[in-house]
């Protein structure tokens, strides 16, 4: 079977104060909790690496890479929110690196960037697993993180 989903984030990557959360909606539905902690932590640790003018977006694809790795090869088309205007193509390439290397086989045309609204339902679900009305059904560790740097 594959679907489309869309793709929306809560909380932003950059606000190290509160979690975020990543989730996707339509034909099935799944959200990933980054809590702030582990935020806190592989900020500092990917600038010592070197990767400082581009860590948002790397943690960003890295994210969604955690979010959609199970799921690719029946998503049909996973059209994601646009979160870093301009910055696409590195959140793409990415992603589709991550997700090739772990074998699957994804092709680029079922990764889109497209402008979701608050009436999506992968909205509803990030901002209310944010909330914690529901829980995430993965919680993201620091470790996780690092071993796809």
């Amino acid at each position: 079977m594959s679907y489309v989903v869309e793709v929306d984030q809560s909380g932003k990557i950059g606000e190290t104060n509160k979690a975020t959360v990543v989730a996707f909606a339509d034909g099935k539905e799944r959200a990933i909790l980054v809590p702030a902690e582990v935020k806190r932590q592989i900020i500092p640790e990917l600038r010592r690496r070197g990767k400082a003018d581009t860590l948002y977006y790397l943690l960003f694809a890295t994210i969604l890479y955690l979010l959609l790795r199970e799921d690719i090869e029946e998503i049909n088309r996973a059209m994601v929110d646009i979160e870093y205007r301009g910055k696409e193509t590195t959140l793409k390439g990415h992603l589709l690196n991550l997700l090739r290397r772990a074998g699957k086989n994804v092709a680029a045309q079922q990764i889109q960037f497209v402008r979701i609204t608050k009436k999506s339902p992968a909205h509803r679900i990030a901002i209310t697993t944010l909330r914690g009305q529901r829980k995430p059904d993965h919680t993201v560790t620091l470790d996780e993180l690092l071993k796809e740097f």
